[in-house]
């Protein structure tokens, strides 16, 4: 055989084994994929609730134990793990003597980066919120942020007016965030100037979680009084 068909003859690959190769790297990922997710996962569930915790303290003041329920228009449920009851999850909140101090709730909406989340209070008595906590959001950096942590923006929720109208199915006055410095009625929440999309997010999540959970609330406030 001369130089010339040497080089004209490829070896020959290997189909099968390459595949089975592959195959046998791909069930091995995803084998690991799946045991970290099992093992990660109760570590993950954990620590969202005791963040949960921490977020309802801060958002409802006097709070020292709480139970977890489902809420919606078919009734008010315990959130007991497995059950599939229907309902958003809204959290009970009770002083040291099994006195109702309010209902957290959950509530999210677009900002300026990405989703805005975040858990607030809402104060039975007063009919009004009582207190904000970003659970999660990606705003820009010294901006959009300042919705977490800004004095002034936060004092918009130590009462923010959520009385419900005289048939008790939504607002009296739909929850709007204005200009900064131009706030004059106590369902208003006065902006970050900087930052309207950001403050204008919240407004928007509490007041579309508003109009249809505090309704319910009320109707069911007999039972959320009594822990049941």
């Amino acid at each position: 055989m001369n130089s010339a068909e040497q080089t004209q003859i490829q070896p020959t690959t290997p189909s099968f084994a390459m595949l089975r190769t592959l195959a046998g790297i791909a069930m091995l990922s995803g084998l690991l994929v799946v045991m970290v997710f099992q093992f990660t996962r109760p570590i993950i569930e954990e620590n969202k609730r005791i963040a949960i915790e921490k977020a309802v303290s801060r958002v409802i003041p006097g709070v020292v134990s709480k139970k977890d329920y489902l809420l919606g228009p078919d009734g008010l449920f315990p959130a007991v793990a497995g059950e599939g009851n229907p309902g958003e999850k809204i959290y009970a909140g009770y002083d040291a003597d099994g006195k109702l101090k309010g209902i957290a709730l959950e509530a999210a909406a677009t900002g300026y980066q990405d989703v805005i989340r975040i858990l607030y209070g809402y104060n039975q008595d007063c009919q009004c919120v009582t207190g904000i906590k970003v659970l999660k959001m990606a705003e820009t950096p010294g901006l959009g942020d300042k919705i977490a942590f800004d004095p002034e923006f936060l004092r918009n929720f130590e009462a923010l007016d959520a009385r419900l109208n005289a048939d008790k199915t939504g607002l009296e006055n739909a929850i709007v965030t204005v200009k900064h410095g131009s706030k004059r009625e106590q369902w208003e929440i006065d902006s970050i100037s900087g930052a309207t999309i950001s403050s204008k997010a919240i407004g928007r999540m509490i007041n579309d979680s508003g109009q249809r959970m505090f309704p319910l609330i009320i109707k069911h406030l007999d039972r959320l009084r009594s822990g049941q």
